[in-house]
């Protein structure tokens, strides 16, 4: 790896001692792993994001926020919806 990639690393690790930077950093990890996760099955079937959105009966740009988790709170309602669009199985686990 290289020296930067190290330093960012060691930076993260000791920034994620601080609890509340810690519960942020995990508050927008789920968020961006769903985004990237929607993103990367909408990819996978060949869907571009206005022919997700018409599935959806909404806008690209929603899908396009989806994506890009500028959708704050995503309700289960819609994932449930994303998922059927998606012909995904939407898996809700507390851990």
């Amino acid at each position: 790896m290289n020296k930067k990639g190290t330093d960012f690393n060691e930076w993260l690790k000791g920034q994620l001692k601080h609890p509340g930077f810690r519960k942020a950093y995990k508050e927008e990890d789920v968020r961006a792993r769903l985004a990237l996760r929607i993103a990367e099955l909408r990819r996978k079937r060949n869907l571009t994001q206005g022919q997700l959105a018409r599935r959806l009966r909404t806008t690209q740009q929603v899908v396009s926020n989806l994506e890009t988790f500028k959708h704050a709170n995503v309700t289960v309602g819609t994932l449930q919806k994303l998922a059927a669009a998606l012909n995904s199985r939407l898996v809700l686990e507390l851990r």
